[in-house]
């Protein structure tokens, strides 16, 4: 009896953020001797900042091919310049929606797949989307990765490439590049210094589009609605007698946002702090931290049930809790699909190390939601305009900073370090503090806030760059909507562009780890 032939499956098909542990893992299997300077964080950008342009190939549901592409101008593409500036150092935080040409800048194929044409695959998948979108072509950098063992033999690396154009040296990479219909413009010197094969070189190539038409700029078409709206609780701190007294508080809140049709609502750091003034012991300040990591479950229940009842994504402040046998200060974000994500503070203050034993975190996470990417930094991170960069790279669009201060001095810090980071950025960023104070309970301070909703600073804008504030100490709301398009149409044609103008060529934020 015949054996009944093996199905397979091969489909190439636009990326999807599920996909970057298995594009990360065929990155490790593809490259050698530069793998080590690719991270996750990179491939999420790569999709984030432009997901029409991000392509995968899968044989049977596994990945083996990955392309990411980015539109640029023309001028640009075809001026002289590296994989690490054109590319915002692989992040494609560069990527212009007004750009006229698709710049492609990383392909790879799984080494153990022969035979199957994944790499014409991805490039067909290129010319579809260049003509689809009305582009003028197609520019990127190729590897040679024979040079190194032909050096010798050639008199330049332009002699190289004239010779694999002559069919006197056999380029698979190169060649295959011609066949395809690429023309070369010329090498582009120390494109990718890491590629040790290719002597740091990129022969820089072009594909022209023959159905190319001019089209109207982006900035021309019509603006589609698309608000989020923000909700900033400016928490008061009171004595409670149960956790079921702390449950009702907070469904307040959330209720009173659900009312608003909010997307997301925000509480302060450590505002759980309350939770101390329940048996309000005598106990040292290392001891009551210790104490309230007992209640984390229950925190993130109650968080998670509300955002799924009230419909409404929440910032649930931060809470002390227990990470083997560490304290980490850390952010709960339960979204209304039921989805909980955690963001440790990566530095805490010198008060929360000397007093409570806090140690910080080790990762800065882009967090999805039914809004778009966003990221949580708890207070004193915001202070460290890296961060923000590192998540900005990623292509958030909101940045939520829950606080806790004790003065106006530590109010002001945080204030004017997420004012820039707004600007700099180009992002909202969303801030909720704690007001009132518990005089009987030990190891809780004094608090001073002034909750607010920051937008970067441009005509678009509320003038002095705040959407929406609070009376300082007062509890209350801040409540605002924010217009993503604006955002978006701000970054590509506002009167400052500073995520644009960024010299990638002179500096970057590097993220050790994957």
């Amino acid at each position: 009896m015949a054996k009944k032939a093996k199905q397979v499956k091969l489909e190439v098909r636009l990326s999807q953020l599920s996909d970057i542990d298995g594009i990360f893992d065929l990155v490790e299997r593809s490259y050698t001797g530069f793998q080590d300077s690719y991270t996750k964080g990179m491939i999420r950008g790569q999709i984030t900042n432009y997901p029409e342009g991000n392509f995968v190939a899968t044989l049977n549901g596994k990945i083996v091919g990955y392309s990411a592409s980015i539109l640029i101008s023309e001028k640009k593409a075809t001026a002289k310049h590296t994989w690490a500036s054109i590319t915002g150092r692989g992040y494609g935080s560069t990527h212009d929606e007004d750009g006229d040409i698709l710049y492609g800048y990383e392909t790879c194929v799984d080494p153990d797949i022969r035979g199957q044409r994944i790499g014409q695959r991805l490039y067909n998948a290129r010319k579809r989307l260049v003509k689809y979108e009305r582009l003028k072509g197609i520019v990127f950098a190729g590897r040679i990765p024979n040079l190194k063992k032909k050096i010798k033999q050639v008199e330049s690396v332009e002699d190289y490439i004239n010779q694999v154009k002559d069919k006197k040296i056999r380029d698979t990479t190169l060649g295959f590049q011609l066949r395809n219909g690429f023309e070369v413009l010329g090498v582009l010197e120390k494109y990718l210094p890491d590629d040790k094969e290719s002597m740091g070189y990129g022969v820089h190539l072009i594909w022209r589009n023959s159905e190319y038409e001019a089209r109207d700029s982006k900035a021309d078409r019509p603006i589609k609605q698309n608000s989020v709206r923000i909700v900033s609780v400016q928490y008061q701190q009171r004595g409670i007698k149960s956790f079921k007294e702390f449950e009702d508080l907070v469904e307040y809140y959330v209720d009173v946002t659900a009312d608003y049709r909010a997307d997301f609502v925000l509480f302060p750091e450590l505002f759980t702090m309350q939770l101390l003034s329940i048996k309000n012991e005598e106990v040292t300040a290392d001891v009551a931290i210790e104490h309230m990591t007992a209640y984390t479950e229950d925190v993130k229940s109650l968080f998670q049930r509300l955002a799924v009842k009230y419909n409404v994504n929440i910032i649930a402040g931060s809470h002390p809790t227990k990470v083997g046998d560490r304290v980490h200060n850390i952010s709960y974000i339960c979204l209304r699909d039921g989805q909980i994500h955690e963001q440790a503070k990566i530095h805490p203050t010198p008060d929360e190390q000397y007093w409570w034993n806090i140690e910080g975190g080790d990762e800065v996470k882009v967090i999805d939601t039914d809004c778009g990417p966003i990221g949580v930094l708890i207070c004193y991170d915001s202070e460290f305009p890296e961060l923000t960069r590192h998540l900005a790279n990623q292509g958030i669009n909101i940045l939520f900073v829950p606080f806790l201060t004790d003065n106006r001095q530590a109010y002001c810090r945080v204030k004017f370090c997420c004012q820039a980071r707004a600007i700099e950025n180009q992002i909202y960023v969303a801030m909720a503090g704690n007001v009132g104070n518990l005089p009987r309970v030990n190891n809780v301070d004094i608090q001073y806030a002034q909750s607010c909703i920051l937008t970067p600073c441009d005509f678009p804008f509320a003038r002095d760059g705040i959407a929406a504030d609070t009376t300082p100490n007062v509890e209350m709301v801040a409540i605002a909507d924010l217009r993503i398009d604006t955002l978006l149409e701000a970054r590509q044609n506002g009167a400052v562009k500073n995520l644009k103008d960024r010299r990638h060529d002179l500096y970057s934020v590097t993220w050790h780890g994957k």
